[in-house]
């Protein structure tokens, strides 16, 4: 056993790194790890059905959509563009994946989005 007391985070350190990034980064960051945690359960990944798991990914999508659609005015649409084309891909995605597919504008996010038809 060591002497030596565990170190303690600096939490005054991290306020400041966090207060130094723009909100549009943190939204888009944000926006990126959902995408790609939506892509693993949704087996798009290199392991494929490995983790696929449509509950968990339908409630990413949701998050996705429901996050750009909230930030869609803070973020400029060179932000935005590729931020919705990937969240229609993992909604296609999803209606390809599933099933018994839902019913157009019932799908993971679409009330935000409107149907998505693929």
């Amino acid at each position: 056993m060591s002497d030596t007391p565990p170190q303690t985070p600096d939490y005054d350190a991290m306020t400041r790194d966090i207060a130094e990034v723009p909100a549009v980064e943190v939204i888009v960051t944000v926006a990126v790890n959902l995408m790609s945690a939506a892509a693993v359960k949704l087996g798009l990944t290199e392991e494929g059905d490995e983790h696929k798991d449509l509950d968990e990914a339908r409630k990413l999508v949701a998050a996705l959509a429901g996050l750009l659609d909230a930030s869609a005015t803070e973020i400029s649409s060179f932000h935005a563009a590729p931020l919705r084309d990937g969240l229609k891909s993992l909604q296609l995605a999803f209606r390809e994946a599933s099933i018994v597919p839902d019913e157009p504008g019932q799908g993971p996010g679409e009330k935000y989005t409107g149907p998505i038809y693929g």
